[in-house]
């Protein structure tokens, strides 16, 4: 199997502070890759190199067999990107909005307004299709934006945190979509805090610690080789989650005795 994403020993400073560190990647084509790590561990500045808003200051990318430092704009035109922050244009309807995103990746008027309608439905928002984005709630807004990164039909989608802050029937909506996507063999890399997620969509997964990638291949054989049961179980062994203290809280104690 050839591979959607290869870095190898990845670099990127900000002045004195080393945010990844020679960090190696490898996503299988067609694979499901979480991109899992704590706050502060690197996963955004390294999607920030892989999608082209950074560039490295070392080491070697390659995306879907392009070096995507020689080589952005070719990348740009085959990949999807969902960020965490989103910023939409609010004054347009949701349906003006993809079709104008579709336009920019050099789509036809009338390709672009016809996979429009095809991604509203897809997303459940073709009722919302009129109104202005300013409208949407939260929800409806990540959804519209994974619609956007669809649009040009990329074969890798990068998504930094799509289930960051939204309500269950948006979350199911975009698992759903996500999974179909998957069936289609596209590639995902997907960051999450919410490992049951990650344990239910993903077929490989890496774990970075400190801007290095500690582990990583197949669910099934990250599981095994860590002699743990779950992937969450992998994530705790490799970042190395504490144990809670056994803090007496003596305040709470001292109000149930009616102190």
């Amino acid at each position: 199997m050839t591979n959607a994403v290869e870095a190898r020993g990845l670099i990127k400073r900000f002045g004195d502070f080393t945010a990844v560190d020679g960090l190696d990647l490898t996503i299988p084509t067609g694979s499901f890759y979480a991109f899992l790590g704590p706050n502060g561990a690197g996963k955004s500045t390294t999607i920030s190199m892989l999608t082209g808003i950074y560039a490295p200051d070392g080491g070697t990318l390659s995306l879907l067999g392009l070096d995507a430092v020689k080589e952005p704009l070719a990348v740009k035109s085959r990949i999807g990107v969902v960020p965490e922050e989103l910023s939409l244009f609010e004054r347009l309807t949701g349906r003006q909005y993809l079709t104008f995103c579709g336009r920019m990746h050099g789509l036809p008027g009338d390709e672009s307004e016809a996979r429009a309608d095809e991604l509203l439905t897809l997303t459940e928002l073709s009722y919302k299709a009129g109104a202005l984005v300013a409208e949407y709630s939260k929800g409806m807004r990540r959804r519209l934006a994974i619609a956007a990164a669809l649009v040009h039909a990329p074969d890798l989608v990068f998504l930094d945190e799509p289930f960051e802050g939204i309500d269950v029937i948006a979350a199911g909506v975009i698992r759903e979509l996500l999974s179909e996507l998957s069936r289609r063999g596209v590639t995902l890399l997907l960051t999450t805090h919410v490992l049951e997620i990650a344990e239910r969509l993903a077929t490989h997964a890496g774990i970075i610690r400190a801007g290095k990638v500690v582990d990583e291949g197949p669910v099934a054989e990250l599981v095994a080789r860590n002699g743990v049961s779950s992937l969450e179980a992998v994530f705790e062994k490799r970042i190395g989650v504490p144990v809670a203290r056994d803090a007496s809280l003596s305040f709470y104690g001292a109000r149930a005795r009616g102190a």
